[in-house]
């Protein structure tokens, strides 16, 4: 029997996920766990797999559109089901499929006629509309643009013409930030007509060439839409700097021992290892030695782990994520540079998998690559606490014998949860961490 298939929550507490890449076309057969569609999450790229075998009848949503959870995405025909059973199976599920946002991405619609209204400033498109699939619509000229039903609604209320807008999605789809920027160039130029029609029998000083602030600023800015990622990353930290009880404990660490030992075990090693894996080492080992830390906040409990599995904070061009490395107690220094280069680029690549971000009780955060010597992490919700790691710097010291010196030394500062880790405990990890980034030799134990 035909079968809508629905767009899944793939992480939870998501409402909406993108089409990244279809893996299938109509027509194909496909047996189960066969990848049907790559979907694109905040951080994240999951797979979809088909739960059945059959032929896939129809794909109706177009590759990056956005989708909310719940939606229909596809058809999936039974066996012996012939292209005939879509419809009814569309219409079983409660899917429309006469001009709405479930039609196929290759069906064309009519763009239909409309009185034309008076225009509509950018601010008054609705924020929360989503835009989920791009119908082909014909114009003037033989020539076919592709643009949602909400664009073309929102295009219709606000009396522009599609063939106006230059399109940014893919294929040149129009999509609504681009409406949304068309409208707004529009106001700006309206604003500036009348900024420089003088109203009749004003004052002279009213006649004065001076631009509203708004037109002045527009050649100084440029709004950048929000991606996926962003906005995961507004949402989730917002809700930890407001919601977590953050206090932060600083130590000054010596690594004159740990930056030798990295330079003699680099003069052999087949693989470079970088102060950042002596860190995870050393965090991993910390955590070892006091087993209390290594914990998350579980709501109406703290649940504590045996193993040890740290969130390694990477830059990509689209923001902040945090592959989880698992198991850091138990790996070499020369598996942990390997497994953290990996999977760093595939954070880069967006090719990370949701299973690889999800879990991990701490954090690290390191910037002394970028030469920061010192600052403090936002706390990853539920992890107990984020390491932040600045650059080794030569300072000042006095050794045990009351003699000045100058020493290489680096400035760590943890960010700890309140709800989870008193200051005694935090202070006591903190301490547990300084004595094996000082005393190198204890992290390869």
């Amino acid at each position: 029997m035909a079968e809508v298939i629905r767009m899944p929550e793939v992480l939870a507490g998501a409402t909406e996920a993108a089409i990244q890449t279809w893996l299938v076309a109509e027509g194909a057969r496909v047996a189960v766990d066969q990848g049907l569609a790559e979907i694109e999450t905040d951080k994240a790229i999951v797979e979809l797999t088909a739960e059945a075998t059959g032929t896939i009848g129809r794909l109706l949503v177009a590759e990056g559109a956005n989708v909310s959870v719940g939606e229909p995405i596809l058809v999936l025909l039974g066996e012996g089901e012939s292209a005939d059973a879509v419809g009814p199976a569309l219409a079983s599920a409660g899917v429309q499929t006469t001009g709405d946002a479930t039609a196929a991405p290759s069906t064309p619609v009519a763009a239909s006629t409309a009185v034309t209204p008076e225009p509509t400033s950018a601010a008054s498109l609705s924020a929360g509309a989503t835009e989920v699939s791009a119908p082909a619509v014909d114009v003037d000229g033989g020539r076919r643009l592709f643009a949602s039903p909400l664009v073309r609604r929102l295009a219709a209320d606000a009396g522009v013409a599609l063939v106006d807008i230059s399109g940014t999605g893919p294929q040149g789809r129009i999509v609504r930030r681009d409406l949304e920027r068309h409208l707004a160039s529009h106001d700006l130029a309206r604003a500036a007509e009348e900024s420089a029609s003088p109203t009749p029998n004003a004052p002279a000083a009213a006649l004065a060439p001076t631009p509203p602030a708004a037109v002045i600023q527009s050649a100084h800015f440029e709004d950048v839409p929000l991606d996926r990622m962003r906005k995961a990353i507004a949402r989730r930290l917002t809700e930890s700097k407001s919601t977590v009880p953050h206090f932060y404990l600083v130590a000054d660490c010596r690594v004159d021992a740990l930056l030798e030992l990295r330079r003699t075990v680099n003069e052999t090693a087949s693989r470079k290892i970088s102060v950042n894996d002596f860190v995870l080492k050393a965090v991993a080992g910390a955590l070892v030695d006091l087993p209390v830390a290594n914990a998350v906040w579980n709501g109406d409990s703290i649940r504590r782990f045996s193993s040890v599995d740290i969130s390694v904070a990477v830059a990509t061009e689209g923001g902040l994520t945090t592959p989880v490395l698992r198991g850091v107690e138990r790996l070499s220094l020369g598996e942990i540079s390997a497994t953290v280069s990996e999977m760093a680029g595939r954070a880069r690549e967006g090719k990370l998998k949701q299973h690889e971000l999800e879990g991990g009780s701490f954090s690290v955060s390191n910037l002394g690559m970028y030469g920061t010597t010192q600052f403090s992490a936002i706390l990853n919700p539920p992890q107990s606490g984020i390491l932040a790691v600045g650059a080794a710097r030569a300072t000042p010291v006095v050794g045990d014998d009351g003699e000045l010196s100058v020493g290489q030394v680096m400035t760590v500062t943890l960010s700890a949860d309140h709800r989870v880790l008193d200051g005694a405990v935090a202070a006591q990890w903190l301490a547990a961490f300084q004595r094996r980034i000082e005393n190198p030799l204890t992290i390869l134990i």
